[in-house]
């Protein structure tokens, strides 16, 4: 049996092809159709993972999605802050693959670095369509990392944005990130997180900040109607939002057992949660009621995201016929001896 494989050379080309537009477009849209349909939901475990590196600030986890009688989803993902400045790596790498759920055979390999960065992007602006006001217009963004040009991108095909307001502690990532997102043709500016706070329809926190190094948002100055994507933490005691703000706000984990164990959920209690996003996308009016309240979308990622985007990528590399097939599993002549080659 053959095995599709994805470079990063084919993934550039299908984008190149198909439009960054495109690709977001298609990724919210199948993201919010996994999200609302529960037969499409599938089985997603909490993911799992080793601490490493110096004093365990990086973690190497793997995220699983079943969806019975058809595929198996695996992401294997490394989240290391140190790579950007140490090794001109990108902070999180990974890599994706799907098993045939009847045989158990490799179906296919791909890059799971812009993937990830896409569909987190795509739940955002999912999040943000139910529980942001529909005109919102100022973007605040406290972190301009890789992640921060995604969730601007994504959010900017489902809002009216006019202004971006962009912070980060190190100083050359926030002053560069107007020449990344120059493709949105929003207006850019570099602004202080005090100021973020008062001027932000919807603000996302998308930091590498340290496990006991939060919160970042100071949470004095947040207009009332204010959507938070807190998308930074994954780990336990590492966190973005203050709890008061927490307390304040209804609250919508990714995938609640998660949220509760390493996202901003884990200050909070779990009836301190409202529903889960794939129960607000089912059920929209539960989130139309609080548009005019604080709220906050807690954003760990999960299996069932990467689970679709790899459908999507794997549509698209199909529709551009771009892609190698590789046999890579050793499948003998004769099942029962595994010298037998053919």
């Amino acid at each position: 049996m053959e095995t599709a494989v994805i470079t990063r050379q084919h993934v550039a080309k299908i984008v190149q092809e198909k439009g960054l537009d495109l690709f977001m477009d298609r990724m919210i849209d199948r993201l919010d159709e996994a999200f609302r349909e529960e037969s499409h939901r599938g089985i997603t475990p909490a993911r799992d993972g080793f601490l490493r590196g110096p004093e365990n600030t990086a973690i190497l986890e793997w995220m699983p999605h079943h969806q019975p009688g058809d595929a198996i989803t695996i992401k294997t993902v490394a989240y290391t802050p140190t790579n950007p400045a140490t090794h001109q790596l990108p902070t999180i790498v990974g890599t994706l693959t799907r098993y045939d759920d009847v045989t158990g055979s490799l179906l296919a390999i791909c890059d799971g670095i812009l993937p990830t960065a896409v569909r987190t992007g795509a739940a955002s602006a999912i999040a943000s369509r139910l529980l942001a006001r529909p005109d919102s217009r100022v973007l605040g963004l406290v972190g301009a990392g890789a992640q921060a040009v995604t969730q601007a991108h994504a959010l900017s095909r489902v809002f009216p944005l006019e202004r971006i307001l962009v912070h980060d502690i190190e100083p050359a990532h926030a002053r560069s990130f107007a020449e990344r997102a120059e493709f949105l043709g929003i207006d850019v500016r570099v602004a202080p997180v005090a100021e973020i706070e008062a001027e932000a329809d919807i603000i996302c926190t998308v930091t590498s900040v340290g496990v006991g190094d939060g919160p970042v948002l100071h949470g004095a100055n947040l207009r009332p109607h204010v959507h938070i994507n807190a998308i930074g933490a994954d780990l336990i005691g590492k966190y973005e939002v203050p709890r008061s703000v927490l307390k304040s706000a209804f609250v919508t984990p990714d995938h609640r057992e998660q949220a509760l164990r390493e996202g901003e959920c884990q200050q909070l209690e779990d009836s301190d949660l409202g529903p889960d996003l794939p129960a607000l996308c089912a059920a929209p009016a539960l989130a139309k009621a609080q548009r005019e309240k604080r709220t906050v979308f807690d954003s760990t990622g999960f299996g069932l995201e990467d689970h679709v985007a790899f459908d999507v990528l794997l549509e698209l590399a199909e529709e551009a016929a771009i892609g190698d097939r590789v046999q890579v599993e050793h499948l003998p002549e004769d099942a029962l001896n595994p010298y037998s080659f053919q």
